[in-house]
């Protein structure tokens, strides 16, 4: 699938193209299972920069069929799977950087590992790493109904924390119960910080998780306790309008992260840790 041009879905074309030999340090891969993840849509639009022409499709899994000079990661026959590196992964075979690629666990179908791997260490940085969530610790996450969010919510349950979710409706709401959310918020029906003061008796969140972007970001603010941890992890909604950040002291000292996958997986060892972790919490359910 190609891109030569940004815009809406009209241009993705289907394209025959002659896959090379693998470089030094890559491989080549035949996919047999390709996610699907809104982060394409912002490449697609040029929302985030995206090479045209070019391929797109940040997310895999499939089965290694060569090896370029020098790699050592994996070998010929290895099932794998990777949420990174170029994009292209809207392809029937591909090659790309081994360093990417993480070896799949017996049992894990390769269509499970496509659709996982980009929100699945996504929420696997968010919930371990960018702030470590507490048995006790209550937070909200916004979009639980979401990719990530119907992940991230089951994982920050199983790590021991009472999870508030918003969703955009009312028949979100029951998904996002079933996916580990304790309380869940409809936002075109209900104020999501006076529900969220209401819950934690006025002391507010020691994080909120936010991927909508525009049309939430600043009443998330409103939902921290002094010396709370802001993540802003997208932008659903559109963009966040710069702001004074006096702000952020007024109203508690508060921390402000915008991290991405990229960057949390960007060493080999973080990202075989990341992966493995996620492949565990699959594996127990």
């Amino acid at each position: 699938m190609r891109v030569k041009a940004h815009g809406g879905p009209e241009v993705l074309t289907w394209e025959e193209v002659e896959v090379p030999e693998p470089e030094p340090g890559e491989v080549r891969v035949r996919h047999t299972a390709v996610g699907l993840n809104f982060v394409e849509t912002y490449l697609r639009s040029g929302t985030y920069p995206l090479p045209v022409p070019g391929g797109l499709g940040t997310e895999a899994a499939g089965v290694v069929e060569k090896l370029g000079e020098g790699v050592t990661e994996v070998s010929v026959g290895d099932r794998v799977a990777y949420a990174g590196g170029p994009p292209g992964a809207y392809s029937e075979a591909r090659c790309l950087p081994a360093r990417v690629l993480v070896k799949l666990p017996a049992g894990l179908p390769d269509a499970v590992a496509a659709a996982a791997m980009l929100k699945g260490m996504t929420a696997e940085y968010l919930l371990r790493r960018t702030y470590p969530v507490k048995p006790g610790d209550t937070l909200l996450f916004h979009a639980a109904a979401g990719g990530v969010g119907l992940i991230a919510c089951q994982w920050a349950k199983h790590l021991g924390a009472h999870v508030i979710g918003t969703v955009g409706s009312k028949a979100k709401a029951g998904l996002a119960r079933e996916h580990g959310c304790e309380h869940v918020v409809v936002t075109s029906e209900e104020d999501f910080v006076a529900r969220v003061k209401e819950l934690t008796q006025g002391r507010g969140l020691p994080v909120v998780y936010d991927s909508v972007g525009k049309d939430t970001f600043l009443k998330s603010l409103d939902c921290l306790r002094p010396r709370g941890l802001m993540v802003s992890f997208g932008q659903s909604s559109g963009p966040v309008p710069p702001f004074d950040v006096a702000q952020l002291s007024a109203k508690g000292s508060l921390y402000l992260t915008r991290p991405s996958l990229h960057v949390y997986t960007a060493a080999r060892d973080e990202l075989v840790e990341c992966a493995r972790a996620l492949f565990e919490v699959i594996a127990t359910g």
